[in-house]
């Protein structure tokens, strides 16, 4: 089997792509679960991403969804403590590199939520279904659509929850 050098650069920077996309995601979901709206507010294109957020609404730039991320993910209770902590684990990427600046992804999302307002744990799973483009030499998200699939919430006793991350 004889591979030309241009083939196989092309093979390698479709792998390469790929990576920084897997990167990119895992970025935005550390992101949500240390609650950090800069590093949060990095993933997504800078004007005109179109995403569909489902329940917690439409946008169509980065700016309201991290509006959205602040006022809900980084709230805290009257003892200064997160209201909510989120684990975000992302799943079966499935990656398409259309061309050197574009690419597609769907990712399976399991997600469990705990909240200390509503004393409740909540797991639930959503499909992501995203455009990623290259903005600055960098691969960011440029449209999400976000499909719930399952969710269950169930109620936690005040003494079932006894850990949290440090408030910044």
């Amino acid at each position: 089997m004889s591979t030309d050098i241009a083939e196989l650069t092309r093979r390698v920077q479709r792998l390469e792509a790929i990576r920084e996309i897997e990167q990119l995601k895992y970025r935005y979901w550390r992101a949500c679960d240390r609650k950090d709206p800069v590093a949060f507010r990095e993933c997504f294109v800078r004007h005109g991403a179109d995403l569909d957020y489902g329940v917690l609404g439409k946008f169509s730039d980065r700016e309201p969804l991290v509006e959205v991320f602040e006022r809900i993910g980084c709230a805290t209770t009257e003892k200064k403590a997160w209201l909510v902590h989120d684990i975000h684990h992302g799943l079966q990427p499935v990656i398409e590199v259309l061309d050197e600046h574009t690419a597609t992804g769907e990712w399976t999302l399991w997600f469990v939520q705990i909240n200390n307002q509503d004393k409740t744990i909540t797991q639930l799973s959503m499909e992501y279904r995203d455009t990623y483009v290259i903005e600055d030499g960098r691969w960011k998200v440029a449209k999400s659509y976000v499909t719930p699939m399952t969710t269950l919430s169930l109620p936690f006793p005040d003494s079932g929850f006894t850990s949290s991350l440090p408030l910044r």
